[in-house]
């Protein structure tokens, strides 16, 4: 399993859009410049993340795009599943049900579906406010602190 540019550059969005869009819209062009990527490139990646509801947009002059919800409630695992599609190391576990004619008889199944919970298992461990930069964690800290 490899996670491509797509996957890579979500999650780099996605924390960008945490730390900056907390006050209100980003502009896509901002976003663009601060993480090296073009904004065409950008829109194909921000479609699948909007369709899942990941993403606030509004279009126009003052328009652009925020998290729709609170950073410590995304799972890098989804974000990267949004845009990557099932992150199976193989086709088998790719879908709900193994259709693989082989799959009562395979010697490396176990294997494979081990590989595949580990990996998901990691992925879903961390939270974009894990990955954020300790200043912006803090912040985030002293708002939940502030809420209870």
């Amino acid at each position: 399993m490899k996670i491509s540019t797509k996957g890579r550059y979500a999650l780099r969005i996605m924390l960008d859009l945490a730390v900056y869009g907390k006050d209100g819209l980003v502009p896509l062009k901002d976003v663009a410049a601060r993480q090296g990527i073009t904004v065409k490139y950008m829109e194909q990646i921000i479609l699948p993340l909007s369709r899942e509801g990941y993403l606030i947009s509004l279009r126009g002059q003052s328009g652009g795009y925020r998290l729709a919800m609170d950073p410590a409630e995304y799972r890098v695992g989804d974000i990267l599943r949004a845009v990557e599609g099932p992150l199976a190391p193989t086709a088998c576990l790719a879908a709900e049900q193994n259709d693989c004619p082989r799959a009562s008889t395979c010697p490396t199944l176990d294997f494979w579906k081990g590989l595949d919970a580990a990996v998901n298992t990691y992925v879903d461990s961390y939270t974009l406010a894990d990955l954020l930069p300790p200043a912006r964690r803090a912040a985030l800290k002293d708002v939940e602190d502030d809420l209870k």
